[in-house]
């Protein structure tokens, strides 16, 4: 298995960025025919989703549900005041996992790999574990 990291950096609080060109650069380069990358977020107010590519009005709907989802309530008692970021990273999840097959990712024709920003601006990372098989 080869573990590579790919930095990211966000700009705002809430922030949806594809990822799908920067991984699927580093599944060529890893020459990898058949197998499967594990995309994974090593931070407890960000994640990872597969979603539309499409349309980014896709991404802005997201975005804005997910404030609806989970605001910064004053009743939140985390002294980092990020509560809210917490609870998005648990429903968005930390991994997703792809299928390699000819060296190619199998994702769907309008499906995009995203790293989801919760609490930024911040320098962030996100592991791929490839996995030959």
């Amino acid at each position: 298995m080869k573990v590579i990291e790919i930095p990211i950096r966000t700009n705002q609080a809430k922030e949806m960025i594809d990822i799908t060109d920067r991984v699927t650069e580093v599944v060529a380069q890893s020459g990898i025919k058949d197998g499967i990358v594990t995309v994974y977020c090593p931070h407890t107010t960000a994640g990872i989703t597969i979603n539309e590519c499409a349309d980014p009005d896709v991404v802005r709907d997201m975005i804005y549900s997910f404030k609806i989802l989970s605001p910064n309530r004053p009743e939140f008692k985390h002294y980092e005041g990020n509560s809210d970021a917490h609870l998005l990273s648990t429903l968005v999840g930390t991994d997703c996992r792809i299928i390699v097959q000819n060296g190619k990712l199998l994702l769907g024709h309008w499906q995009g790999i995203y790293f989801c920003e919760f609490d930024g601006a911040r320098n962030r990372e996100v592991l791929l574990a490839i996995t030959e098989g």
